[in-house]
């Protein structure tokens, strides 16, 4: 009779399969908190994300026309079989500049994101290569032709009213050898290579017209002025801006004459030259109708003409006393003052700022209106720190370009939307971000209706939460009636609404909606309720 042997098992009692211990491990773990034991579950299937209010955005995309055509019009075009879509590479990168991610390589983070990418049409979220690699081989031309077009299409309704355009350069610090990578002014980084943006903004919109990143040492108003002058030439007279406003680099012959043969207005400020400090001189020694300019400033109305200008043009100089130093109050600083140097110090000394402008207005209004100019310096500040302007680094200048103007026109859209939201005033990303974008939700399916459930964590979440339903029902409203309109004329009417209070409730364009208004023939709120959430 055959004894039976019996089967050892392959591990040790107490001593599970390898493969068993590792999944234990990724689906509970135990630990210790102040809240005592607690058990922790992986689970990395589950369709959730971190930015849940993203559906309401893409709600205003989609509404308003704006994201389909500017997929469609790209022209990305892969002769691969395996290539990735349009709508995953552009989806991709606005998936990753809406979240706040600076570096191609920050895309591996919203990469499990199951919700979002179905929404804006996408099968996947791409891998950071190829995003870093979609823009290599096309046509330079066509894509800043594509893109000028879609940020143009979200300001040009707003050009009938007058407007301020602004332009300035800002400096985009790189640590490798990429091209164009020059040596430059750099106050923050001195001798560090950088490229430099030249941007042109419509004022207190905050909406970027449009940008370009050239090598580091092309700073100068020259190399501003082509695009400049392309922006106003391309308008039509009505939709000039009233006023150009730039810092002391666009205070020369080169600018100022071409904006004076079009007929546009200009202000800007002037660099303290030789003959423009002796202008300050004689003011201060020959006028006393100095008038008050705000802030401590005061100024007076002069001419001046410079050795490289072609006539003599009207300035205003302005000027502010020197605050006094404080005295110190160390006891070996005591010992070190002498009481008769204090007496001897000149007590009216100024400071001296000269702006060469073509408004007939009193100096008051002309100082301010420059000084309102430091909104221009915020918008930097923003789009280097909060939305990746100083990252998405690539070796060729062309994908830099291609990314900075990416990046402009998902700003101009949610700048857009979130201003629709707290229309009293601008709410940067580092604030707009956690109110009305992040959230964490979960998508379920059951019988055919898919639902996202949102969990907000921010502590005005319910105030908000108020007003994206409003703007949502106003949304679905519009949808009503969308075929009544062609898309233009409903971005027209959204405008409206967005900027009612600059526009003090009149709308844009000669479209009737009074024969078939979406919010007060659907029973919506009445006009005036628009500008109240």
């Amino acid at each position: 009779m055959d004894q039976q042997i019996p089967l050892l098992p392959t591990h040790q009692m107490g001593e599970p399969p390898n493969c068993e211990r590792s999944t234990k491990k990724l689906q509970e773990m135990q630990c210790d908190t102040f809240a005592g034991l607690v058990h922790v579950e992986w689970d990395d299937q589950a369709p959730v994300t971190p930015i849940g209010q993203l559906v309401f955005f893409v709600q205003f995309l989609k509404t308003c026309n704006l994201f389909q055509p500017w997929i469609n019009e790209c022209p990305l075009d892969y002769k691969s079989p395996n290539a990735p879509s349009k709508e995953d590479v552009l989806g991709t990168l606005l998936l990753a500049v809406l979240s706040g991610q600076k570096r191609y390589s920050h895309i591996t983070s919203i990469r499990q994101d199951a919700v979002n990418p179905t929404l804006l049409g996408m099968k996947r979220v791409l891998s950071e290569d190829s995003a870093r690699r979609a823009f290599q081989k096309i046509d330079e031309e066509n894509c800043k032709k594509w893109q000028q077009k879609h940020l143009k299409y979200c300001y040009e309704p707003l050009l009938v009213e007058d407007w301020i355009l602004d332009v300035d350069t800002t400096v985009k610090v790189l640590y490798g050898r990429q091209e164009g990578a020059e040596v430059c002014y750099n106050p923050k980084k001195p001798g560090r290579p950088a490229h430099v943006i030249h941007t042109y903004s419509m004022a207190e919109t905050r909406l970027i017209l449009d940008c370009e990143t050239l090598p580091g040492t092309q700073q100068a108003a020259t190399y501003s002025l082509p695009r400049l002058i392309e922006l106003i030439d391309e308008l039509p007279q009505e939709k000039w801006p009233k006023l150009v406003r730039g810092d002391c680099a666009f205070g020369n012959e080169n600018v100022l004459a071409p904006l004076e043969k079009r007929g546009v207005g200009y202000l800007f400020k002037m660099k303290m030259t030789q003959k423009a400090k002796s202008l300050t001189k004689f003011v201060s020694g020959s006028s006393n109708n100095w008038v008050d300019a705000g802030q401590g400033w005061e100024g007076v109305t002069s001419t001046l003409q410079l050795s490289g200008w072609s006539k003599e043009r009207q300035v205003i100089v302005l000027r502010r006393k020197l605050k006094e130093k404080k005295e110190k109050t160390k006891k070996k600083e005591e010992q070190m003052c002498f009481p008769f140097l204090a007496a001897m110090t000149n007590s009216n000394e100024y400071e001296f700022a000269i702006l060469v402008t073509t408004l007939k207005m009193d100096i008051f209004t002309i100082a301010q209106l420059y000084r309102d100019r430091a909104i221009s310096e915020n918008h930097f500040d923003e789009l280097k720190n909060q939305w990746g302007w100083g990252g998405f680094v690539t070796q060729d200048l062309k994908r830099s370009q291609i990314m900075a103007r990416i990046i402009a026109q998902v700003y101009n859209w949610w700048t857009l939307f979130a201003r629709w939201i707290t229309p009293e005033k601008h709410a940067e990303a580092i604030t707009s971000r956690p109110l009305m974008l992040y959230g964490v939700a979960r998508e379920t399916n059951h019988a055919g209706q898919r639902t996202i459930r949102i969990t907000p964590m921010h502590g005005n979440a319910k105030e908000n939460s108020e007003k994206v339903g409003f703007i949502s029902s106003i949304l679905n409203k519009i949808k009503k009636v969308a075929e009544q309109f062609n898309p233009l004329d409903i971005w027209k009417r959204v405008l409206s609404m967005i900027f009612i209070r600059f526009l003090k409730g009149r709308i844009l364009g000669e479209c009737k909606w009074d024969t078939a208004d979406p919010l007060i023939d659907s029973g919506g709120p009445p006009r005036e309720a628009i500008g109240a959430i």
